[in-house]
């Protein structure tokens, strides 16, 4: 058993540090082609762009869930500057227009787009063309594919051009990064008169259903949104774009805010609905648990925390006896204490350690066979040995249901000795019905970060390797 235990504790480490070439865990999602200001023709042009509204309507992709997609909708009013009447072909970017791929060597495009001048449907054409420089390109193909259509512009006189289509968000879930590029504008004459980006959700929108901060595989988002209702909007004046003006907007990928929504109504229709509590608890979760498996660290983050914290509490205090829901509890808690205490060298003075173990303990005392619940045991246990740690294939012995009080420390309060095994697998069971611990060979170090320490870096590696768990 210790050898085969041992072969297993290689691989992970080995999966870990030298990842397949296929994965894509650490990699940023695929992009997808994101909403442009249209381009004028080749030529040098007297028309200059007075007004650019743009409308982002943002809902679930109907193929996929745990999508989104944008319904975009632009208007242009244009002003021809010169003495003399311009006929060209306005160009739209079907694919990223600066070269790009989505980051794999794709080269998706946006599926339609619909074309009016001053209120006439008029036909467009895909060509390939030259791409549109930007400061910001890592060219990987010299053409790219462009929607063109043909307008005239009379000299001193607006032309209204609207321009209709879908964009897909992309990122990790559940967020959902938008772009709409406002550089391309620098091509007609002169400045931007103005400039309207509307972005509108199917809910009010709110901190908690936006993320400011940027994640991994998006970044942050655009700074200055003015938040109304179920909209947030960006306004410019005389605007002589570059990439720095781009606009990137990042969402709660909508399906799942409406189901936190759905379940905030059930639980207000009927306090005494456990499950209801339950599954807002669990929704809550998701919002602000990332795909590493740390949880959203700004206010809004914290927030729904202590919402997601809340709301299981009342569920178990309704349903004592159901044992998914105590682990998804511990699940929560243990997210927050592996990476907003553990990892970053802070002491535990809320005990948050000790209520996730007590949370694992009561769901197999209920379900001696909930795999759920030792899965993250394990976890635990190649973390921190001093809290729990593993005596058989699937027994443990929780060490911090100590009932003696312990100082805190940056580790949770736990001796700086590993008390040894007791000889024989037991159930999961608090440390004060195992024989009395005796110092382990090797101390535990004391750095304020356990990566630092070479007895952590490999119980806290393989901790991060194990965050792939089945939630509840």
């Amino acid at each position: 058993m210790k050898k085969t235990t041992s072969l297993l504790v290689l691989f992970l480490l080995i999966t870990f540090i030298f990842p397949r070439s296929s994965a894509r865990a650490d990699a940023a999602p695929p992009e997808a082609p994101p909403g442009t200001t249209l381009l004028p023709g080749e030529s040098i042009t007297q028309v200059r762009m007075v007004a650019e509204t743009v409308t982002l309507t943002i809902s679930k992709d109907p193929s996929d869930a745990q999508q989104a997609v944008a319904k975009t909708e632009a208007v242009f009013t244009m002003r021809n500057l010169g003495t003399t009447e311009e006929k060209m072909q306005v160009r739209f970017p079907l694919s990223f227009f600066n070269g790009n791929s989505d980051g794999y060597f794709n080269f998706p495009e946006i599926a339609s787009i619909a074309v009016k001048v001053d209120g006439r449907p008029i036909p467009t054409k895909r060509e390939i063309q030259p791409f549109a420089a930007s400061e910001y390109s890592y060219t990987e193909r010299a053409e790219i594919p462009w929607a063109v259509f043909d307008v005239t512009f009379p000299p001193n006189q607006d032309v209204i051009l609207e321009v209709v289509y879908n964009v897909n968000g992309y990122g990790y879930y559940p967020y959902e990064a938008f772009k709409y590029i406002l550089e391309t504008g620098a091509g007609w004459n002169g400045t931007i008169g103005s400039v309207e980006i509307i972005v509108r959700l199917p809910y009010e929108v709110s901190g908690q259903n936006l993320d400011l901060t940027g994640q991994p595989g998006h970044g942050e988002a655009t700074p200055g949104g003015v938040r109304s209702g179920n909209e947030i909007r960006w306004m410019f004046s005389d605007l002589e774009p570059t990439w720095q003006d781009n606009i990137q907007i990042v969402v709660v990928t909508p399906s799942l805010w409406e189901k936190v929504l759905k379940e905030k109504a059930a639980v207000a229709k009927n306090q005494n609905d456990g499950e209801a509590w339950g599954r807002l608890a669990k929704a809550y979760k998701e919002v602000i648990m990332m795909p590493k498996g740390w949880l959203r660290e700004d206010s809004a983050g914290l927030e729904l925390y202590a919402l997601s914290k809340d709301a299981y509490e009342k569920c178990l205090a309704l349903l004592p006896n159901d044992p998914l829901w105590h682990y998804g509890y511990a699940d929560l808690l243990w997210a927050q204490y592996q990476y907003g205490i553990y990892f970053a060298g802070k002491t535990d003075t809320e005990g948050i350690l000790t209520k996730t173990l007590t949370a694992l303990q009561t769901t197999l005392a209920l379900d001696p066979n909930n795999q759920l619940a030792k899965d993250l045991l394990l976890e635990i246990s190649y973390q921190i040995p001093q809290a729990v740690q593993q005596m058989g294939d699937e027994s443990f012995v929780l060490l911090g249901l100590t009932a003696t009080p312990i100082p805190p420390t940056p580790w949770g309060g736990y001796p700086t000795e590993t008390p040894q095994p007791t000889p024989e697998p037991v159930a999961a069971t608090p440390a004060e019905s195992a024989p009395e611990a005796q110092p382990a060979p090797t101390e535990v170090p004391t750095a304020p970060n356990p990566l630092c320490g070479g007895a952590f870096l490999l119980p806290a590696l393989l901790g991060m390797i194990l965050v792939g768990r089945k939630r509840k």
